[in-house]
């Protein structure tokens, strides 16, 4: 969905719900209350991997979740077996994906994705659905005149020009069959004109850039808190504990640049140059090869990157040494 709504959402006491009006009218009612949202049983759910384990088997090579909280559901999602993905290595170079679909052009493949929603809201009995980009993070790309209208966006699928990425083709085929589309990867995806004012005509919500539940979500927690006491930043360390194929996808310098922008961007939007000079901070990169380790278990790997903020002179730098 499109950020901003300007809803208070509840404590961490209140989880699940809402405030109605001022805090001391103390109406809070919860969300599943205020809004019609679907009960959890009537959810159903498909997805597209480019490697052909099941849901169950997926989460188990993962490592992210344990045994005690995957068996409960293990037939459930044993029953998740992921359809042929619109899959090019190209822009994910750590993965060898066998479960791929074929196709001599980008448009084909988008068409046969739009064939699989209609076959799955068909075969389900689903009112309406809505589509969540959760794959890997792709090769670093930038806007260009491929994505500038919907006419030269068909135009480069129809090419198999390198500037329309897989997940792009996902984007399409869910706004062609209107369906909502949100993006849980740093991706550029549907952060260009063709695709948002495909979004627009169609009344589609759209929205995501990075699902943003680990240490970047922390940034945009504290980084605020900095610049609200006029607190300048030396610099910017980070550490991410990465399961399933994270670490090896992001062992690609081209995929680790796009997930890199993405957390240099929140913490140079945050520092706002222009409001605040004196607080002004540019990022660059310190000991910017990406790092890949075991972690606690062999199911996962770790990633460490160190980010600095070079606000102050090179000459300062040294007397605030980041860790």
């Amino acid at each position: 969905m499109r950020r901003g709504t300007g809803l208070p959402i509840g404590s961490l006491s209140q989880i699940g719900t809402i405030r109605l009006g001022k805090r001391t009218e103390k109406r809070s009612p919860k969300i599943k209350e205020f809004v019609p949202l679907t009960d959890l049983q009537d959810l159903v759910f498909a997805a597209w991997d480019p490697i052909p384990d099941d849901a169950y088997g997926a989460a188990r090579k993962a490592g992210v979740l344990d045994t005690p909280h995957l068996e409960p559901i293990a037939d459930f999602l044993k029953g998740i077996k992921p359809l042929p993905a619109a899959f090019d290595q190209n822009y994910v170079k750590r993965l060898h994906g066998t479960n791929v679909k074929k196709g001599k052009t980008k448009r084909d493949l988008a068409e046969q994705l739009r064939q699989d929603i209609r076959d799955f809201k068909k075969r389900s009995g689903a009112d309406r659905l809505v589509m969540i980009w959760a794959a890997s993070t792709e090769v670093f790309l930038t806007a260009g005149p491929a994505h500038q209208t919907l006419e030269a966006f068909e135009r480069a699928m129809e090419q198999n020009d390198p500037a329309i990425a897989p997940s792009m083709l996902y984007a399409y085929a869910a706004l062609m069959e209107n369906v909502p589309f949100a993006n849980g990867a740093p991706n550029l995806t549907v952060d260009v004109p063709a695709l948002q004012h495909l979004a627009e005509e169609r009344k589609l919500p759209i929205g995501g850039k990075d699902f943003k539940t680990g240490q970047t979500m922390m940034k945009t927690v504290l980084a605020p808190a900095f610049k609200a006491r006029m607190l300048g930043l030396a610099g910017w360390y980070s550490t991410n504990i990465l399961g399933n194929r994270d670490g090896e996808v992001l062992d690609d310098p081209e995929s680790f640049k796009t997930k890199e922008e993405s957390k240099l961007g929140v913490l140079e939007y945050i520092s706002s140059r222009t409001s605040i000079p004196s607080c002004t901070a540019t990022c660059s990169t310190r000991c910017g090869s990406t790092t890949i380790r075991p972690a606690a278990t062999t199911r996962k790997v770790g990633q460490h990157r160190h980010l600095r903020m070079a606000r102050l002179s090179d000459a300062d730098q040294g007397r605030f040494p980041v860790p």
